[in-house]
């Protein structure tokens, strides 16, 4: 029997998000999905439910950890729930310097006008600059601005040995 639009079986909200009902069976066991159900036992979701999947595949791109997104929906309220993410945000903000510098990298080599980018002495200087840094576990602003210069085009400088 087909549910009505108000509500889904495991099956028609898998597909809806493009999920396998494995899944969805997975985050119900961590606590984070707790379906209705139906008289004869089986899982019943509705639009709170909907709603809900949207926010675990939202925190997930995120970063967040299953375990993380049933803390933030187990806090009390707002403000715990705020607190929370607040730690996390931090570390989305890394990971976003973190790409910048790859699209930097990625940028230079796709315009460099060495015939080969792996001898590339502006990519070189860059690279140099990561690894004196501790890059990238931890990217940093100057490293940031670093990948700034190294955009652009290849000095008169000879090539450098390849990488």
């Amino acid at each position: 029997m087909k549910s009505t639009p108000a509500e889904m079986s495991i099956g028609e909200l898998a597909e809806r998000f493009g999920l396998a009902p494995h899944v969805l069976r997975h985050w119900e066991s961590v606590g984070l999905l707790r379906p209705d159900r139906r008289s004869n036992g089986r899982r019943c979701y509705g639009p709170d439910h909907v709603a809900r999947v949207v926010l675990i595949q939202r925190g997930k791109e995120a970063g967040l950890r299953l375990e993380q997104i049933r803390a933030l929906f187990d806090a009390s309220g707002g403000p715990d729930r705020r607190a929370l993410l607040a730690g996390h945000l931090e570390g989305i903000d890394a990971r976003i310097a973190r790409l910048r510098v790859a699209r930097h990298i990625v940028e230079h080599t796709m315009s460099c006008p060495a015939p080969d980018f792996l001898t590339c002495p502006r990519l070189r200087e860059l690279l140099d600059g990561l690894v004196a840094s501790g890059a990238p576990a931890s990217c940093s602003s100057s490293i940031s601005a670093g990948a700034d210069a190294v955009v652009g085009t290849c000095g008169a400088a000879g090539p450098s040995a390849p990488l």
